[in-house]
């Protein structure tokens, strides 16, 4: 099944950069006022999910799902539902961070969604590769100026880092405690992420 890829309206700067994570046959689904990014991103939706408060519904011949003003489910999450629905192993969000920090939580926290159901899923946007890491080895190679894991719920133990300016051996990190931040690749190395208790937010910066 091909990769589901899910547009958001938060926005994007660089164009260029965000299409080079798009592939061809990718499944989209643009979200709401993430309609706004289809022209420069240069690809069709697939379908089109949203309450409509910040953009007109759109007169296209596209499946195109209105939701209720008054929901729970953001247009984020209710396309996310739709992807899990529609049996794609693969997830790419983009337009889904920056602007309303409550949304970019929010957004990141559909990462931990995703893996508790065992889809690959990934944020991208202008600075920053975002996914989680559980029960795999996440492999970090020289072109990420700096990688961060952030613990965002519980607690994280058993946590290795190799290869790496800071390396970790069966180490944990708490949500209250964050010293997983701005870590580097050694020089001419990959570096290795694993984590044997919880799930991790993995952040490869892209640039700064």
């Amino acid at each position: 099944m091909s990769r589901c890829v899910i547009v958001g309206g938060a926005d994007i700067a660089d164009y260029p950069h965000i299409k080079q994570y798009l592939k061809a046959g990718d499944y989209n689904i643009f979200c709401d006022s993430g309609l706004k990014h289809m022209e420069k991103l240069a690809v069709q939706p697939d379908l089109i999910v949203g309450d409509f408060d910040s953009w007109s519904v759109p007169q296209m011949d596209v499946e195109t799902v209105v939701l209720p003003s008054v929901k729970d489910d953001t247009d984020t999450v209710y396309a996310v539902r739709e992807a899990k629905k529609r049996g794609f192993s693969e997830v790419l969000m983009i337009g889904v961070t920056g602007g309303r920090v409550d949304h970019t939580l929010g957004n990141l926290y559909i990462l931990y969604d995703l893996d508790e159901a065992g889809i690959r899923a990934m944020i991208a946007d202008d600075y920053s590769e975002m996914t989680v890491v559980s029960d795999q080895t996440e492999y970090i190679t020289g072109q990420y100026p700096f990688f961060s894991l952030l613990n965002m719920t519980g607690k994280a133990e058993g946590i290795d880092i190799k290869n790496a300016k800071y390396e970790l051996k069966n180490a944990a990190i708490q949500s209250g405690y964050q010293y997983g931040i701005s870590n580097e690749v050694t020089k001419g190395r990959t570096a290795e992420v694993s984590v044997r208790n919880g799930k991790l937010l993995l952040i490869k910066v892209v640039r700064e």
